[in-house]
């Protein structure tokens, strides 16, 4: 059972990601836009600063094809689309971004005019537990802060998580390691696959001159790389406590 000052320091990285949460969430709204230029792998697409995009979004890009009608109407229903690949931010401009193209095996090379989004639909992501860098001898009970940071992605009604247990299976009895998917693109890739999954949200806890701080990163499923990260320093008790969930008991820490 965790001990009272487990669950609190628990309670305080939770705390911490509430107040980060706001820029996960941005950075995943849905927008659509367009390829508006090639070259070799990089691709510039027609949304920027004022569109909302950012530097580490991830897009899909694809092919709008013939349109498909309804069988007794025949009114025009949509189109077919094919996927071609993705595309990750890597600058933005007030009118344009710039991206890395990510293809897939066999589909053809984007052109300027196909299409590019972030899915108006939830985004699955998997948490995986606490990857603890600091130096404190007694290592708390971190178990909960992937439920507690759950909690907090599925009320955005952006994301679906993963179940934060079974993913913590995996990586305590399931010979997976944490430091692997922040390090190793190939075996973030392969867990992404086994829980279908777009990305990973990794708590790193860290200690910079006597501040211990709570670094979060987002770590595609489609490459495996880190496509951006968001730090705070870890709440002290008095203020964790301000910003606990209204379903949760007090602290008795």
């Amino acid at each position: 059972m965790a001990s009272s000052a487990g669950a609190g320091m628990a309670d305080r990285i939770g705390a911490t990601f509430v107040m980060m949460s706001d820029q996960f969430i941005k950075a995943f709204n849905p927008l659509e836009g367009l390829v508006v230029g090639v070259e070799g792998s990089t691709l510039y697409l027609d949304l920027g600063e004022g569109n909302g995009a950012q530097v580490g979004q991830e897009y899909t890009i694809f092919r709008k094809g013939e349109e498909f009608r309804h069988p007794l109407t025949r009114k025009v229903l949509g189109r077919f689309e094919e996927i071609l690949g993705h595309a990750q931010i890597r600058r933005v401009q007030p009118r344009f971004s710039e991206a890395v193209f990510v293809p897939i095996d066999g589909k053809p090379l984007p052109a300027s005019d196909d299409g590019v989004r972030i899915t108006r639909g939830r985004i699955k992501v998997g948490v995986t537990p606490v990857l603890d860098l600091t130096q404190a001898q007694t290592k708390p009970d971190l178990r909960r802060v992937p439920y507690l940071m759950a909690v907090v992605l599925e009320q955005s009604k952006r994301f679906q998580v993963s179940d934060p247990f079974t993913v913590n299976d995996l990586f305590v009895s399931g010979g997976e390691d944490v430091k692997a998917v922040l390090a190793l693109p190939e075996r973030a890739v392969s867990i992404s696959k086994r829980f279908d999954v777009a990305g990973w949200v990794v708590p790193v806890l860290i200690e910079r001159r006597g501040v211990v701080y709570v670094d979060v990163t987002w770590i595609s499923a489609v490459t495996g790389t880190a496509m951006f990260s968001r730090r705070e320093p870890l709440l002290p008790p008095a203020a964790a406590e301000e910003q606990r969930f209204s379903w949760e008991p007090v602290s008795e820490d």
